[in-house]
């Protein structure tokens, strides 16, 4: 994958090593992509990790850089990051212009070990998320190594569409659909784990629809990069997390969708780029998904 000379975003805040000197991992909103996997090896709900929606206390400070020795590894893998999100503004601010709506750009945190946000306090173990509170999208960079390690999800298209799933949910937030399924979750109607995946499967195609475009914007991808991003989606399916941490697969508690459905939805909205076909995730009967 190729970044070239694009350039980074300038909508980020860089809070590594600032020591948040507090333990947690409660988070509210959408995204942790590890969050069910470490419910599931620790052997309880998913929902007892998620803290309130209301402020957290007061949000910590932007990291000093110079407070510790530069790793060059992290720091590229902070650059590839930074190029990414610039992407996701530069296509999304396209696209939502063509629809006639004003992109607002979300921020990127990264941060190591803890964070405090919007949503509650969060653990590098909860892996990248998304507030609504705030419009921040949270990532240890370690995070990638884990990727590589424990999920067998390696290459740099893989990170992006990690990135650009985490974004998706911004883009949700701004078009409403966030909104409908905390209605739907407040009112009884529907399951809300059912609620869950479909949010999570509509991330995964917005990822998609962003990639698309990014790809006809910026000429990015090489071979095999397509692929990874895929074999990504599938690791992270519920049904194989479910097998691979207690060794059979339970449906009713499914989250974010099955390995066949996020890859087939990241492929659908990266072959297509139709927007609008968003909405068929909350269209479509459950099962047909």
């Amino acid at each position: 994958m190729r970044l070239d000379d694009r350039e980074e975003s300038q909508n980020v805040e860089d809070r590594r090593g600032t020591g948040m000197g507090r333990a947690g991992i409660a988070i509210g909103g959408g995204g942790g992509l590890l969050l069910v996997l470490l419910a599931l090896f620790l052997g309880v709900d998913p929902s007892q990790f998620l803290g309130p929606n209301g402020p957290g206390g007061p949000p910590g400070q932007q990291g000093d850089p110079g407070a510790r020795p530069a790793d060059p590894a992290e720091e590229k893998e902070a650059h590839f990051s930074k190029v990414i999100f610039g992407d996701t503004e530069r296509v999304w601010d396209e696209q939502f212009s063509r629809m006639g709506k004003t992109y607002r750009k979300p921020t990127l945190v990264l941060f190591s070990g803890q964070v405090e946000s919007a949503c509650g306090m969060a653990g590098a173990a909860v892996g990248p998320f998304y507030c609504p509170a705030d419009h921040k999208v949270y990532i240890d960079l370690s995070f990638y190594r884990d990727m590589q390690r424990k999920l067998n999800a390696p290459g740099d298209f893989a990170r992006a569409y990690v990135i650009a799933h985490e974004v998706g949910h911004h883009v949700q937030n701004l078009l409403g659909y966030s909104r409908q399924v905390e209605e739907a979750k407040r009112g009884g109607g529907g399951n809300a784990n059912r609620m869950s995946v479909r949010l999570e499967l509509q991330a995964d195609y917005l990822a998609g629809v962003w990639a698309h475009y990014a790809q006809e914007k910026f000429h990015f991808l090489e071979p095999g990069d397509l692929e990874s991003a895929l074999n990504a989606a599938h690791q992270i399916g519920d049904d194989r997390l479910q097998k691979k941490a207690q060794g059979h697969v339970v449906p009713d508690a499914f989250t974010h969708g099955t390995s066949k459905q996020r890859a087939y939805w990241f492929e659908r909205g990266f072959k297509t780029g139709d927007i609008g076909k968003a909405r068929l995730l909350f269209e479509m009967d459950y099962a047909d998904l």
